[in-house]
């Protein structure tokens, strides 16, 4: 039986820059992380996985896979259109690999090759894994990923509609009827000289690997993507997702606010703010992270909540971008290292300034499309605190690694 401790398995994830369905697709993100690095970062925590290999033809998702550590293999034009198949990328790289590739010396294939899709954004590592130890060890040449569903199912054939696996005169209760099962998309563990041989993706001993059906979502279209967002808010109970960074800047309206305003008989506006949010503001002030709310509003209700939180403030700003630039060289900062947190289309130009460009739970989709980081509250509503608390758990981490370090024992000999 083959070693089960040694990785087995090289996997290969096609990332075409082209899309019909979501422009730019695999660059999209999910809780932060772009699919194609999503992908990357499942495959790599396999401990059967011995290296991710990453086909594409767009220089971005190249360095985004490179980012997160894959390798890059180059797909030729050839084989990055539209109708092109998964296997032909596969085959590709395969031989690209055996061959020497980008100056690297030529290896031996593992025994195992595994196609994984960006479009599959919640991959579990040990399902991932298990399956490659099933081929591994000889129980199936082809273990795919799939999910459970009980589901009535129909099909219409010229017009007309009849059931599949089932009828209409009896229908079973789902406790009576065996479940069968859908692939998921998320990943297809193959022996590797079975692959080559066929050229295909099935061969001889089929398996499945279920999948937890709750995240077994593939995307496709746009509501799929924005489905795979709802699902990760649903973590609510989670400790917040660390976030490093050395500074943080924030739109006022649709940020601090609902984007509402309550306006009175002589023109004077009033907005709704977040107590929890002022308490976030108030933790990550202490500890010395520079914050700035910086809006293009010139009511003086912005520095007035400004004021009552103690951060700096730049409002009546027509060119965000150019202040925030300045605001950044003034605080010899690291553009890379500072977070910005708009709602809308004029917070687009300062979210291009920084490293991590975030958006609030009901920003505008072209502001969500652009930004690194999708928050899951609104704004208003505790996007402000959600993002401080991030910020707050990389600081926290910070210091208690330095801690760690301090108490830890040194021996001089």
């Amino acid at each position: 039986m083959p070693d089960q401790t040694t990785p087995s398995a090289i996997v290969i994830i096609p990332a075409r820059g082209g899309s019909q369905g979501v422009p730019l697709k695999n660059l999209a993100r999910v809780d932060g992380i772009t699919l194609v690095g999503r992908a990357v970062q499942a495959s790599l925590a396999a401990p059967s996985v011995a290296e991710v290999i990453v086909s594409t033809d767009h220089d971005e998702i190249a360095a985004e896979a490179r980012l997160h550590g894959a390798r890059v293999v180059a797909r030729p034009a050839e084989i990055a259109g539209s109708t092109a198949s998964s296997e032909s990328a596969l085959l590709h790289v395969l031989d690209r690999v055996e061959a020497g590739d980008g100056g690297l010396p030529p290896q031996e294939i593992p025994p195992v090759t595994v196609l994984v899709q960006c479009t599959s954004p919640f991959i579990d590592p040990e399902d991932l894994d298990t399956a490659i130890r099933r081929v591994t060890a000889g129980e199936k040449d082809v273990v795919v990923a799939v999910s459970e569903t009980h589901d009535f199912q129909w099909r219409i054939d010229d017009g007309v509609a009849s059931p599949v696996g089932h009828t209409t005169e009896y229908r079973p209760r789902r406790q009576e009827r065996a479940p069968h099962f859908r692939e998921t998309g998320a990943f297809y563990v193959m022996r590797t000289d079975g692959f080559r041989e066929g050229g295909r993706r099935f061969f001889g001993d089929v398996g499945i690997q279920p999948l937890a059906p709750e995240w077994s979502i593939e995307i496709d279209e746009p509501r799929d993507l924005w489905l795979a967002r709802q699902l990760v808010d649903q973590k609510s109970d989670a400790a917040p997702v660390p976030l490093d960074v050395e500074a943080l800047v924030t739109d006022f309206d649709g940020v601090h606010t609902d984007d509402h305003a309550y306006v009175d008989q002589d023109g004077t506006e009033q907005v709704r703010v977040s107590r929890g949010d002022g308490m976030g503001v108030s933790r990550l002030r202490r500890t010395g992270l520079p914050i700035l709310i910086l809006s293009t509003e010139t009511n003086k209700v912005v520095a007035s909540r400004a004021d009552k939180l103690k951060v700096q403030v730049m409002h009546g700003i027509d060119d965000k971008a150019s202040a925030l630039r300045a605001w950044i060289a003034e605080q010899n900062l690291d553009p890379s290292r500072v977070a910005y947190v708009g709602n809308d289309v004029n917070d687009l130009a300062a979210m291009a300034v920084v490293g991590w460009p975030v958006a609030v739970a009901d920003a505008r989709p072209e502001v969500k499309a652009q930004a690194r980081l999708v928050l899951s509250r609104e704004g208003g509503n505790g996007a402000v605190r959600e993002i401080c608390d991030r910020i707050l758990a990389a600081r926290q981490g910070e210091v208690a690694s330095s801690t760690a370090a301090a108490q830890t024992p040194v021996v001089t000999g």
